[in-house]
């Protein structure tokens, strides 16, 4: 989590690249006015944005975006007109923009600079190709079995609600923040099966491509490890934990947690996880 200072004595971070997903904006759950402000500290050259930015599934049911959630979109903008190159590569949450992914082949086209793409290969500053994709592809249940994803969706929603009135509890009770919905996930073995099964599909793809590795997201589950002599990385979500994938000008690779550097989690420190390059 050791950030540079920001260029040209403006006290900003600057990083080479960042990358995030499953902002899941227009859901109450989204932790949009922390993601706010992270966007706001830094600056970077290149901004993935890894899918799931914005929840269609929840916004056909039913209409939810505040002040925080526009203040994102202004910083996303900002961000673009700044010079940083912003991929948006859209997961199944925010398949409605995949529909626009066949006029990629137009020169130029992009919406207010920011370019969607099916997928994407960043190459980091010591060389080492990475292939980033959202992973829902590599998803069974969501491939396969789209009514089971729309009823876990479902389930997920009620947890994250009940998530909220817990941590009002805790805050009355003056806790800090600590997420339920994650702790209850991470005692579903079936979960946790599913999620080493997603790695390894995800991994062995950008292996079979050719590449170093492999960032995602869609999983909620942020990590950064080896898989054999493959560099797995996911960048979590901005629903429960606020983590992103950083690259240091160097090309190192770390994970940052927001709530962790804003000392807002009881949960155990993850600076075992960060990597270093080698």
């Amino acid at each position: 989590m050791n950030a540079s200072a920001g260029p040209r004595g403006t006290g900003r971070r600057h990083y080479r690249s960042v990358f995030l997903s499953d902002t899941h904006l227009g859901t109450r759950g989204s932790q949009a006015a922390a993601l706010a402000e992270f966007l706001a500290g830094f600056s970077c050259e290149q901004l993935y944005l890894v899918g799931d930015i914005i929840d269609g599934w929840r916004l056909r049911k039913s209409w939810y975006w505040d002040d925080a959630h526009d203040e994102v979109v202004r910083l996303l903008l900002a961000h673009a007109r700044a010079g940083t190159e912003v991929i948006y590569i859209p997961g199944n949450h925010d398949e409605m923009l995949r529909r626009w992914l066949p006029h990629l082949a137009l020169p130029g086209f992009d919406i207010s600079g920011i370019r969607l793409r099916p997928e994407a290969v960043h190459t980091t500053a010591d060389g080492r190709r990475l292939l980033v994709v959202h992973g829902d592809a590599f998803d069974s249940v969501v491939r396969y079995a789209r009514f089971v994803a729309l009823l876990g969706d479902s389930a997920y929603t009620l947890a994250l609600v009940l998530n909220r009135w817990f941590n009002a509890g805790r805050r009355r009770l003056g806790l800090p923040y600590w997420s339920l919905s994650a702790f209850l996930k991470h005692q579903v073995k079936q979960a946790v099966k599913a999620i080493a099964c997603f790695e390894d599909a995800l991994a062995a793809e950008a292996h079979r491509r050719g590449f170093d590795g492999v960032v995602c997201g869609h999983i909620h589950q942020a990590e950064m490890r080896r898989i054999d002599d493959l560099l797995y990385c996911n960048t979590g979500d901005w629903v429960e934990s606020c983590t992103a994938l950083l690259e240091q000008p160097d090309g190192r690779l770390e994970l940052y947690d927001w709530t962790e550097a804003n000392a807002l989690s009881l949960r155990a420190s993850r600076t075992d996880r960060v990597l270093q390059a080698a």
